[in-house]
């Protein structure tokens, strides 16, 4: 779909102050685990003018496509916000694709193999993202088969295990319950789903993060840790890097998904 160059050049002005954001972002994420707000701030002073502008001439134009692209934004705008409420996105991840909803709901320019029927540019986003996310456990199981790292089959997919002396120097979140009793220690794998049973409830997850930022309040995890020789941690990349790859693969080339099934119908 090809836009008329009145919402087309904003969208895509938009396009690039966020696209030049979430790389710094990613940037800031993969060595500080941090994003904040205020690295937002500039490309918001651009791109909501220029979405105003965009809404309000899709309006002008046929408001029943303009309504049903606002329903759809704030259809996943909510789901992002939800996600990051119960713990199942990063808050930067959250903010990042809500401006990206928000800001940008058509394709700015048509890309290299076409854009999907829907033409909503978020979903496209976030399926790619998705789908390179995909390939990360993939290559976390060929490198622990290789290192004969032994555990649960989707740990072997989810993480690795690290030097406990040295745990809080790595990125993740700690897979493993180790405690001690009569002088020996037991340890066990905490499941996805009891994983995610935890994150429902409001059970934080242990980082490697917090003990390295508050050793203080962790010091039996950190002894257990050491006496354990090497426990397992979640791999540790952040979800915002995906988000980063899969705009910029919308952008210029399109929708991941979308091009792997017009190549299997031999579109």
């Amino acid at each position: 779909m090809i836009l008329p160059p009145a919402i087309g050049v904003p969208l895509l002005i938009a396009a690039v102050v966020i696209g030049i954001t979430l790389i710094y972002a990613s940037i800031l994420d993969a060595k500080e685990r941090r994003v904040p707000h205020r690295t937002w701030r500039p490309a918001l002073a651009v791109a909501i003018p220029a979405a105003v502008w965009v809404y309000g001439l899709t309006i002008l134009a046929d408001w029943r496509i303009a309504a049903g692209y606002l329903i759809l934004v704030a259809v996943f705008c909510g789901f992002f916000y939800l996600f990051q409420a119960v713990n199942l996105f990063g808050g930067a991840d959250a903010y990042a694709l809500i401006i990206i909803t928000a800001c940008i709901p058509f394709f700015p320019i048509e890309p290299y193999f076409g854009s999907p029927p829907l033409g909503f540019f978020p979903f496209t986003v976030l399926t790619n993202a998705v789908l390179i996310n995909i390939a990360t456990p993939i290559a976390i199981l060929a490198k622990n088969l290789l290192q004969g790292n032994r555990a649960p089959l989707p740990c072997l997919f989810l993480g690795f295990p690290v030097d406990g002396k040295k745990i809080q120097n790595e990125f993740g979140f700690v897979m493993e319950d180790i405690e001690e009793r009569d002088g020996r220690l037991m340890r066990r794998f905490v499941g996805f789903t009891e994983s995610l049973g935890r994150i429902l409830r409001g059970e934080r997850r242990l980082y490697t993060k917090d003990l390295r930022l508050h050793p203080e309040d962790y010091r039996e995890e950190l002894a257990l840790y050491r006496k354990a020789g090497r426990v397992w941690i979640s791999y540790g990349i952040p979800f915002i890097i995906p988000i980063t790859a899969g705009f910029l693969i919308a952008l210029f080339m399109g929708d991941i998904l979308f091009i792997i099934m017009k190549t299997l119908a031999g579109m």
